[in-house]
């Protein structure tokens, strides 16, 4: 046998082996085709869609903290500076229907103060269809005309309740014109009291708000009443927005259906020796904004009542990156009724994401 018929036989017994054992070979699986996370434009910036779903979500929030001096809600609160800490997250959602958008929106808050553990909030969840909102937010007393000034201390002098459970029906006819009608949780139960101290234990009728708006140009009027059921009196508040070049500007005004009484919406922000004051018959918000530069913008508001409540507050908000804010704010605060008056002052640091 020479060199070559050795070198063949053994090429041949090779293959009969591999062709045995070819059965037996490991053969790897198809991989699975990745879902790359896909962009949702249809609800605006920060979108995408759920994979797997035609739900679109959206992920937010914010890391706020900031030092106080005194505060400019009760003039019997005379601490030093106090230290603030707050995280919010925000998710909401969206899904295409035949009858609009179906969307929801969650709002989770932890708060921590000096000395005190961290206290966890709710703030908003709420379901909307159609024009339609149920769940947690803000009253509509407040959220139909927009709320008292860009400042932190916007409701020194009180505009309106803020988070309760409701029913709201809010109509955009597209031609500037605007309304909304709610029914609000009046809170009520088990040893609950309505403002001037009500039984409400056994109350189940539910608050009531209204409105109009229309806006047409640089200019927007709207008027909303509320009425609390337990109290059984409401109040009305009107505001006009204008903008002049780059100057936003407001005024607001409200009328409290007895002011002899407290009720959900012609209320009181006030502690301590202030806590039982109210609007009286009226009360008077007016403020303006005006941006600096791109980076800064100041704002001022004025606050007045029958009840001769004046506030003031003005600040700046300067933000050196996209997504960061520096706020410092100072306020005054004068209650003639009991010849009280304060000076408070704010500078918060927030990062919004």
């Amino acid at each position: 046998m020479n060199i070559k018929s050795l070198l063949l036989g053994s090429a041949a017994a090779l293959a009969v082996v591999s062709g045995a054992h070819a059965a037996d070979a490991i053969v790897a699986a198809e991989p699975e085709p990745l879902e790359y996370v896909r962009i949702c434009d249809a609800y605006g910036a920060g979108y995408f869609f759920i994979p797997g779903t035609e739900t679109c979500l959206k992920i937010g929030g914010k890391v706020r903290t900031e030092g106080q001096w005194y505060t400019p809600y009760n003039p019997d609160a005379r601490f030093g500076t106090l230290w603030h800490t707050r995280a919010e997250l925000q998710l909401q959602t969206a899904t295409d229907t035949e009858y609009g958008p179906l969307k929801t929106n969650t709002e989770l808050r932890w708060d921590w103060n000096d000395g005190g553990a961290t206290s966890t909030n709710l703030l908003h969840a709420s379901i909307s269809l159609g024009g339609f909102t149920v769940g947690k937010e803000d009253s509509q007393f407040n959220v139909f005309t927009g709320y008292a000034g860009d400042v932190i201390n916007d409701d020194v002098v009180y505009d309106g309740p803020y988070e309760l459970n409701q029913i709201t029906y809010n109509y955009d006819a597209g031609n500037g014109f605007t309304a909304v009608v709610s029914l609000e949780d009046t809170n009520s139960g088990k040893g609950a009291t309505g403002v001037n101290g009500e039984d409400s234990s056994d109350h189940y009728a539910p608050d009531v708000v209204a409105g109009l708006g229309y806006k047409v140009g640089n200019f927007g009027f709207k008027v909303v009443g509320g009425y609390d059921s337990i109290v059984e009196e409401g109040a009305i508040k009107a505001r006009v927005d204008a903008n002049f070049g780059i100057v936003e500007a407001f005024l607001m005004g409200g009328w409290n259906t007895d002011g002899d009484k407290l009720n959900k919406y012609a209320g009181s922000n006030g502690g301590g020796s202030a806590a039982p004051i109210g609007w009286g018959d009226w009360a008077l918000w007016g403020g303006v904004g005006v941006p600096v530069n791109e980076k800064l913008k100041w704002n001022l508001q004025l606050a007045y009542t029958d009840s001769k409540i004046f506030a003031a507050t003005t600040n700046l908000k300067f933000k050196p990156v996209k997504n960061l804010l520096i706020e410092p704010e100072v306020s005054y605060t004068n209650w003639d009724s009991i010849n009280k008056d304060q000076w408070s002052g704010i500078i918060r640091f927030e990062r919004t994401f």
